[in-house]
């Protein structure tokens, strides 16, 4: 039993390494020293850039076989991702959470007192959410999947809450709060149907149980309904139809560098997630003998499966694109923008196999880029101490804030997809993968997406470069940290640079989705049927 333990101990070492600092930034930022209070970002970034150092010194093939894994080397790939935007998302925060407590006490106005600072507390709760999402990687069964998806919810709710001060910012908690609560119900419910109705809480069972149904009459109807709720309840996380209402006002409510956390890690963990899920229903892992002894890989979903994610990937791009068109936030836009890339990811989701899970992945790292580079740029301004919100705030930018004009630019062009950006790479992939799974329809919907994407992505990019400003962009003044200022020329930069590597990137993505072994004994169709296309046995091996 040791020995069986031990591979399962050696994976958890990147948490074990957050979970530890974040039970020490919590310490240190009570503290009195103002030096030690400052250092809570550096400690934060020193301990995701060890998880980094963790993955590739304990993620090997050997430990992931043993540890009995769904997907093996998935947190080979997407443990770095989530800690290496984790870093940047650290840098846009700094300078932003107690900083008027912070200059309070720096000018004597008011004595220290360790009850009001919520920095400690901040950057324990930022690093206890990225630990959730990574431990979505090692789930064996529906129960560690469900904590760690709450290990990444809960902490979020009490950011929006303590990222900023104003009344705007409890009101955006309470309603994530109340809409995250729903939609838990919903996905735990249909956990509790997919358990009555493969007898299992083990990953690996189900898959088993699923297609074994899949052989005979098609996986059952509990278990379906059972799917569909995981799928509805996971769309708040992932902020997709019909779960994705509550985006605008939470994004805008919370402060941007708040926002900028909501637009990458809840969605990677939900798609994680979703990923885990739906390999469990079919895709992969499994192989099928007919009456002639004739093998057939069984991979595809069930088509009532495959149809509803078709609607919510349509219904999220063409709602997503519509509402932002319509916004004179950025924020509120940025927000519909996430809406609509949800629904590009999804592709990827009805793709399956390797190909759609490696497309995943890749643009949710093109993303986490472009979008982090968006907020970066709204949290290294301020216009009278406040946060920058209005697109009037960004006109003639170019003239006070150039590089952050140009970097706004650059994270605008990506995001529509326009070559040479990171973001072209990304959605050409996913693209690809949904065309070679036959969703041609779904293609054209995403491109005519794509091109409603670029009216507004252009104003975001237009309005800091083209227009003259006006008397509110005069008062636009820097930030006193440059951190925030930094992490945008980063994520500018890299919407540039990470096409060179975009190759190696896929080839890493794609390691990570291959599936744990299949059953060591076929399972033998009966005779008078074979498997009928979208039930759970459509053959890969045709395109």
């Amino acid at each position: 039993m040791t020995e069986a333990l031990a591979p399962k101990l050696i994976l958890l070492a990147p948490e074990m390494i957050l979970f530890v600092a974040a039970v020490l930034v919590a310490i240190m930022g009570l503290s009195k020293n103002h030096g030690v209070r400052a250092s809570l970002p550096f400690v934060t970034c020193v301990a995701l850039i060890a998880s980094i150092v963790a993955v590739g010194l304990t993620w090997t093939p050997e430990n992931a076989q043993a540890a009995n894994l769904l997907l093996p080397m998935l947190g080979r790939f997407v443990k770095p991702l989530i800690a290496g935007i984790g870093v940047l998302l650290v840098l846009v925060s700094v300078g932003s959470v107690d900083r008027r407590m912070e200059e309070g006490v720096a000018r004597g106005r008011f004595a220290f007192d360790p009850q009001r600072v919520v920095r400690g507390e901040f950057y324990a709760f930022f690093l206890l959410s990225l630990t959730g999402a990574m431990l979505i990687c090692n789930a064996q069964d529906l129960i560690w999947l469900f904590l760690a998806i709450e290990l990444v919810s809960l902490p979020t709710y009490i950011m929006v809450a303590i990222g900023g001060s104003g009344s705007r910012n409890q009101e955006a908690a309470v309603k994530y709060f109340f809409l995250g609560a729903m939609s838990t119900a919903v996905f735990l419910y249909g956990f509790a149907l997919i358990y009555g109705s493969t007898g299992s809480l083990a990953f690996l069972e189900i898959r088993d149980a699923f297609a074994t149904q899949s052989a005979g009459s098609g996986i059952d109807t509990i278990a379906i309904i059972g799917i569909v709720l995981v799928v509805l309840g996971f769309c708040f996380k992932i902020t997709a139809v019909p779960m994705h209402f509550y985006a605008p006002d939470v994004y805008e409510g919370a402060p941007t560098h708040v926002s900028a956390f909501l637009a990458f890690v809840p969605k990677t963990a939900g798609f994680t997630a979703l990923i885990l899920i739906l390999t469990c229903v079919g895709w992969t892992g499994h192989t099928l003998i007919d009456s002639d002894g004739v093998r057939i890989p069984y991979s595809g979903l069930p088509t009532s499966i495959s149809a509803i994610l078709w609607m919510i990937a349509v219904l999220t791009m063409t709602l997503g694109n519509i509402g932002a068109l319509l916004q004179t936030s950025v924020k509120r836009m940025l927000a519909y923008s996430s809406v609509a890339h949800s629904g590009y990811l999804i592709l990827g989701l009805i793709a399956g196999a390797t190909a759609g899970i490696e497309a995943v992945y890749f643009y949710l790292l093109a993303y986490g880029v472009m979008t982090t580079a968006s907020f970066a740029v709204l949290a290294s301004i301020e216009r009278r101490g406040e946060e920058i919100n209005s697109f009037a705030d960004l006109a003639g930018l170019r003239v006070r804030h150039p590089v952050m004009a140009w970097m706004l630019a650059l994270s605008a062009a990506s995001l529509v997809g326009l070559p040479p950006f990171i973001g072209f790479f990304g959605k050409i992939y996913l693209f690809i993968a949904a065309f070679e799974a036959d969703q041609f329809g779904l293609v054209l919907f995403a491109v005519l997406n794509s091109a409603i994407s670029g009216l507004y992505y252009l104003r975001l990019a237009i309005v800091p470069l083209v227009s003259a400003p006006s008397a509110r962009s005069e008062e636009i003044t820097s930030l006193p940290t440059r951190w925030p200022y930094i992490a945008a020329v980063i994520c500018g930069v890299g919407t540039i640079v990470l096409p060179v590597v975009a190759g190696m990137l896929i080839d890493s993505a794609k390691k990570s989705a291959s599936p744990a072994a299949p059953l060591s004994t076929a399972i033998e169709l009966p005779t008078h049927s074979a498997p009928e296309p979208g039930e759970g046995s459509t053959v890969l091996g045709a395109r």
